[in-house]
């Protein structure tokens, strides 16, 4: 009985926290929109910073990769000091990343936000002309939506196991100073460069296709 109570209260809870998320949100969309900024200015400001984000994210993954790819020609005297280089740089990604992930969730909370109002809206347009061409226009933007933050995930996706490598190699350093650890990484090198490698790859294609769906929603004009 005791279990079941404290179930009950932490659904009752969780509950409550969860409506409470949704009406600061909805209370945040429509404190903006009374300033004239609908929840289409606010996605494309948020996929401008996703995409911002993305860059600093591969420029970052970029600079770290050639510090772990230095550490191969480092003497046994300045491998305490190349270990600390090291870490700093991993945990510098390992921000980066965060950001990343935390700029693209911002992105899906809004789209969700903008095209069910969009669809609600939709509902109450009486000509069939009119209503026709917004949902054709709703259509069009929800698939280029759809192309842009697949792309968006996959690109952060790539980012996880180029962390976990990066990491490896930091402990691995730590518990082995000395040329035979180097000697170990140095095989590994290879793998992370090709991750590294497909990692730009998706960030260059998700910050193009950040830009053209941005292109799009500004062409739509001021009525969202």
């Amino acid at each position: 009985m005791h279990t079941d109570r404290r179930t009950t209260w932490f659904r009752v809870l969780a509950g409550a926290v969860l409506l409470s998320i949704v009406g600061c949100e909805s209370a945040y969309y429509g404190a903006w929109e009374k300033l004239g900024v609908y929840k289409r200015d606010i996605l494309v400001d948020r996929v401008e910073e996703a995409s911002d984000a993305q860059l600093a994210a591969k420029e970052e993954f970029q600079s770290a990769l050639e510090k772990f790819s230095s550490v191969v020609n480092v003497p046994d005297s300045k491998l305490k000091d190349t270990y600390e280089s090291l870490s700093e740089a991993f945990e510098d990604a390992e921000s980066r990343a965060d950001t990343v992930s935390n700029k693209v969730d911002a992105v899906e909370s809004v789209s969700e936000a903008l095209f069910e109002e969009w669809q609600e809206e939709i509902e109450q347009i009486v000509n069939n002309r009119l209503r026709s061409a917004s949902e054709s226009q709703l259509r069009s933007s929800r698939k280029q939506y759809q192309t842009l933050i697949r792309s968006m995930r996959r690109a952060e996706a790539k980012m996880s196991p180029v962390l976990d490598a990066f990491r490896d190699q930091v402990l691995f350093l730590k518990h082995n100073l000395n040329a035979q650890a180097i000697a170990s990484l140095k095989g590994e090198l290879g793998a992370i460069e090709s991750d590294v490698a497909a990692l730009v790859r998706d960030m260059e294609t998700s910050i193009a296709r950040s830009q053209e769906f941005i292109d799009q929603m500004q062409l739509l004009g001021g009525e969202r």
